[in-house]
């Protein structure tokens, strides 16, 4: 009874709670201020009453995030698919959502059920697994060519963006671009993984999937299940202000996407699908380092 009060108090707050810390700087030593943390709760996604799974996870746009985890995980494609979400009755907390389909969507529930809470580690790996995800979401259009500067200025807007990293510093946070370098939309969540879902269920709840013309940025480090959830998507380009795993490298070359890790005001990796990023109608390959003379 005392963990619900309290989980009922933080989402009255919002996003973030209050306390009482004591500061400690050097040669003035400890001194008590307020500071703002960030909430962290469980939300349990059901779909037709039957639990799929659990994810600790920042409370806002929970309608997002189940709709976007419901994509990721290949149970739905479109707003059509969907007949209602709304909070289920049994739970009196606001913690749990039922996503309820449109009749004659199937999806195999003995397959998909994640027992546990869903944490932001990817925990699919190996070939066969890569092969599924493929299969299931195929690969993705050319989508746009863009220049190479059209990159230096996306971290600092997502930035700008972000609220409520502004006050905790403790939020993820994905962002959704055009082509034109606009930023649609933006997410935080204290997990990587859910901010990016909360992104895509807003983009499929406006209708604007297949994402063919867009650009992902990520706050964060960018893993195999991220690249599987921009894949679902049909997301070309995802950059991120952090580093790839191997396994999302090698995911975003099978599946001809473009991946740019360490994005920088001024400089950024490219780990797969170089060819998207130049001028059209000018060569495009990465210039080589000058030899050394002998």
């Amino acid at each position: 009874m005392e963990s619900g009060s309290q989980s009922k108090r933080s989402m009255d707050v919002g996003r973030t709670s209050p306390f009482s810390v004591v500061t400690w700087q050097k040669g003035k030593g400890g001194q008590r201020r307020a500071d703002a943390v960030v909430v962290e709760e469980p939300l349990e996604i059901r779909v037709d009453t039957r639990s799929l799974a659990v994810t600790m996870r920042t409370p806002g746009h929970d309608t997002e995030l189940a709709v976007g985890y419901l994509l990721s995980e290949g149970i739905i494609r479109s707003a059509s698919d969907i007949a209602d979400v709304r909070p289920y009755p049994r739970n009196k907390l606001g913690n749990v959502l039922d996503v309820l389909l449109t009749p004659g969507v199937d999806w195999d529930a003995q397959r998909l059920v994640r027992p546990g809470v869903i944490s932001s580690s990817c925990g699919l790996c190996g070939k066969t697994t890569l092969e599924a995800v493929r299969q299931r979401f195929g690969r993705v259009q050319p989508g746009p060519m863009v220049p190479g500067d059209f990159f230096y200025t996306l971290s600092e807007r997502l930035r700008a963006a972000q609220e409520t990293f502004s006050l905790t510093g403790g939020l993820h946070a994905a962002g959704l671009f055009d082509q034109e370098g606009r930023l649609l939309m933006a997410r935080e969540d204290i997990g990587r993984h859910n901010a990016l879902d909360k992104v895509l269920g807003r983009a499929l709840l406006d209708g604007l999937l297949p994402l063919h013309h867009h650009v992902l940025l990520l706050s964060g480090r960018v893993s195999f299940e991220m690249m599987q959830k921009s894949l679902a998507a049909g997301i070309p380009i995802v950059a991120a202000v952090s580093a790839p795993s191997g396994l999302a490298v090698e995911f975003a070359r099978k599946s001809r996407q473009t991946l740019i890790g360490f994005l920088r005001n001024d400089r950024f990796n490219v780990y797969s699908g170089h060819g998207r990023i130049g001028r059209p109608g000018k060569d495009t390959r990465p210039s080589r380092a000058p030899r050394r003379s002998s």
